[in-house]
């Protein structure tokens, strides 16, 4: 699949996840500056809204609109994952009200874009995450998984939340 950002195509590394296999470990770093890992999630199904930056409309959107429609969901945790620092994280969804999703920040994990096949390995946003979202079952299964052709465009959520 080829990804873009503004039109313009840009590579991206890792293997993205598809459905039925096991998502691979991780540990993020929470808004608290502690360790979230994938066993915290076992139990529960989990939404992974991943992309670059909370600081831009796209990214911005994404977390207001799971927040907004996946909170009601019974046992399902909303992890949205960027590299932004939980400062940065915890003062928007702060400002914004938004208390229905987690945050967490790959910055002290590298490893987590390539492992999840979102790495951004050229361009402007090189280091940083591509947009994709991917749900599991209680497992650690995934039953959804989008990586968004056109950073700049929002993931179908429709799908995502129906696959729940």
């Amino acid at each position: 699949m080829s990804i873009t950002f503004q039109g313009n195509p840009v590579s991206v590394s890792g293997s993205f996840l598809q459905v039925g296999q096991k998502a691979p470990d991780f540990t993020l770093c929470s808004a608290e500056l502690s360790d979230f890992s994938l066993e915290s999630l076992k139990g529960k199904k989990a939404v992974l809204n991943i992309f670059p930056s909370i600081d831009t409309p796209v990214c911005a959107m994404s977390v207001r609109t799971f927040n907004e429609r996946a909170s009601s969901l019974d046992n399902v945790t909303v992890l949205c994952i960027s590299a932004d620092l939980p400062f940065a994280t915890g003062r928007f969804c702060g400002a914004e009200g938004l208390d229905k999703v987690e945050m967490a920040s790959f910055f002290r994990s590298p490893s987590f874009t390539e492992d999840y096949g979102v790495n951004l390995d050229e361009g402007a946003l090189k280091g940083l995450a591509s947009r994709a979202v991917i749900v599991l079952n209680e497992e650690g299964t995934v039953l959804h998984s989008e990586l968004v052709s056109e950073i700049t465009e929002e993931a179908n959520y429709e799908a995502a939340l129906a696959s729940l």
